[in-house]
């Protein structure tokens, strides 16, 4: 096996601390190079795009096979030093395959592993609870086989897959903290009374919020509801693609290249990569 980089023990260690108290960002790089960018500004640590990735790769989100997935999360944890939280989907494939899939995921090098409960089935969006529930507990063993301290993410997709209900929402992280998830996720939850809804309800676990869009409310304001650590998905990914379609769709549709004027500079970023 090929030596990591960058040492994952004390990268873990650190992920960790970020967890005890206080509320972090954890933004979300779709390669290698968006990765050391953020690096660049200060950030803490790093948390991998599924959607991200596979829009970069001309692919739909939830397409990218288990290798594929495992050469990104390698790609980006040789990329900076900072911890590494890895966008995992369901574990991939069968309930069975969970566990070896989230060992070969620890090798990468990653601090953090989420483990989803969404469907591919459009009829039933959501997992069965207990199907979910031994997928987390599933990663749960794996992690403690492995003696690594990696951190295990459960996440409850219910307001992101068309399926709003708080009450199932909490009863789900609740299930998936039972089963030995160390933080805890609903991505889609943006009001006050459902984000410190769901913090109160699963305390003293750290709980993520996800702001893919604008919302009302600054970082101070949801550190004050109790929030933990904080991502944005693929909201980098599709700015970055939504200043490319703009450039481009001007050129096509007018011939005019004012859609240019915001570009970074190319010998900022040679000196970035440098």
């Amino acid at each position: 096996m090929t030596a990591l980089p960058f040492d994952p023990r004390a990268r873990r260690a650190a992920f960790r601390a970020l967890h005890e108290d206080g509320c972090f960002v954890l933004p979300n790089p779709w390669d290698a190079g968006s990765a050391r960018y953020l690096h660049s500004l200060g950030f803490q640590a790093l948390a991998s795009t599924s959607s991200g990735h596979a829009w970069s790769q001309a692919q739909a989100d939830g397409t990218l096979t288990l290798d594929e997935t495992l050469a990104h999360l390698r790609s980006l944890a040789a990329a900076t030093p900072l911890p590494l939280n890895a966008d995992f989907g369901d574990g991939f494939g069968t309930l069975d395959a969970v566990g070896g899939n989230v060992t070969r995921a620890i090798a990468t090098g990653v601090a953090g592993i989420s483990i989803e409960d969404a469907s591919v089935d459009p009829a039933h969006p959501l997992r069965p609870l207990d199907d979910a529930v031994a997928r987390v507990r599933a990663a749960r063993h794996a992690i403690n086989a492995s003696g690594e301290d990696v951190l295990l993410i459960g996440r409850a997709e219910n307001f992101f897959v068309g399926r709003p209900d708080l009450d199932d929402t909490i009863s789900r992280l609740r299930a998936y903290a039972e089963a030995g998830a160390d933080c805890l996720y609903a991505p889609g939850i943006t009001t006050r009374e459902q984000i410190e809804t769901v913090v109160a309800a699963v305390a003293p676990r750290p709980v993520n919020l996800l702001v893919g869009s604008a919302l009302p409310f600054t970082l101070q304001d949801i550190a004050g509801m109790g929030v933990r650590r904080v991502s944005v998905g693929g909201a980098m990914a599709r700015t970055a693609w939504g200043g490319m379609m703009r450039a481009s769709q001007l050129l096509m549709d007018e011939g005019r290249f004012d859609g240019f004027a915001d570009a970074a500079s190319g010998a900022v970023l040679n000196q970035l990569f440098r």
